[in-house]
């Protein structure tokens, strides 16, 4: 229990700066919270796949920033394409 209750905390983060960080602000609590914890899901499988160990909390913070950086990305290219 205690582990999913920092999971939320590091996605709602991750989420919010990733917001953030692309120039929209935040999406809410409920949006910050999703983008980020998917951002967790796909940041832990890019940086599992390269072998690169992160620890900590920061380090959880940052992998999940960073993959929802990359899905807020991919997520504007399917837009400007439909």
């Amino acid at each position: 229990m205690n582990e999913l209750l920092w999971f939320l905390l590091v996605g709602l983060i991750a989420g919010w700066l990733a917001g953030v960080l692309m120039g929209g602000g935040g999406f809410g609590l409920v949006g910050d919270l999703l983008v980020g914890v998917l951002g967790a899901v796909l940041g832990g499988h890019l940086f599992g796949s390269a072998i690169i160990g992160v620890h900590g909390l920061l380090g959880s913070i940052l992998v999940a920033t960073l993959g929802a950086v990359i899905l807020l990305v991919c997520l504007r290219v399917v837009r400007r394409l439909t």
